[in-house]
């Protein structure tokens, strides 16, 4: 195997540069795992791993989550704005 071209390594750089930008700006990113699992990137320091079924459980109650959260609002800590 060759070693790739100054041209080359200056357009791979580019390219890892533009997943590091939209990273920084809160972007979320899914990947599949090793196990089969689905993790989001982007949400806190570490990923949320779930498996499918999980994922499907957690987003068939969307709705009762985000009525949980509105009437606990004054108990959680809230990220200044």
């Amino acid at each position: 195997m060759s070693e790739p071209t100054k041209e080359e390594l200056l357009a791979r750089i580019a390219e890892l540069e533009k997943k590091t930008e939209a990273r920084k700006k809160g972007a979320l990113e899914f990947r599949v795992g090793e196990k089969g699992g689905v993790s989001v990137y982007g949400l806190g320091r570490f990923p949320v791993t779930l498996y499918y079924e999980q994922w499907v459980r957690l987003l068939d109650m969307a709705k009762d989550l985000r009525e949980f959260l509105e009437e606990n609002k004054h108990k959680l800590k809230l990220k200044e704005q």
